[in-house]
């Protein structure tokens, strides 16, 4: 059975439109954190993969190296984050939360828990799981169709898990 096209595009402008909103409304919430998106993405995956180079968080967060190593710059002056040399690399430095950035993370967790809770309050759990499994098959099919590109890309922060 053919697809129709149109139904496809649309469905890939709403998934669109769904992550520029969703981010508007979490960036939002976390603003009277004084935190921005960068921030908040960067400590998201470093509570997943602490200990991260450098390089392989700006590749993750699409960023260039010099972007993240000023991003690095000021979270390192707010006590967020710590950079070290690797211990095999001494080219390479390794990014790691601080104890202010792990109580950061914890605060960002309770404040995306409750928009999350709103963001879905009209959503039924099997609506959600089947929207997941579906969006999930997209994904493979994407990797699969990116190829080595997609080792760019990195696992998903599952941020507040």
């Amino acid at each position: 059975m053919t697809k129709d096209l149109n139904t496809g595009l649309r469905f890939g402008f709403l998934i669109h439109d769904v992550s520029r909103l969703r981010r508007v409304v979490v960036d939002r919430a976390l603003k009277p954190l004084g935190i921005t998106r960068s921030q908040w993405w960067v400590l998201a995956f470093l509570s997943r993969r602490d200990g991260m180079t450098q390089t392989a968080l700006a590749a993750d967060l699409d960023l260039t190296k010099v972007a993240i190593g000023g991003l690095l710059d000021r979270m390192e002056a707010a006590g967020f984050v710590e950079r070290r040399a690797d211990a095999s690399d001494g080219r390479a430095r390794r990014v790691y939360l601080t104890r202010a950035g792990s109580k950061m993370v914890i605060t960002i967790r309770e404040n995306v828990e409750q928009i999350e809770l709103q963001i879905l309050e009209n959503v039924s759990e099997d609506a959600l799981n089947q929207a997941a499994a579906t969006l999930l098959t997209i994904k493979e099919t994407l990797l699969e169709l990116a190829g080595s590109e997609a080792e760019t890309l990195g696992p998903d922060p599952e941020f507040m898990t």
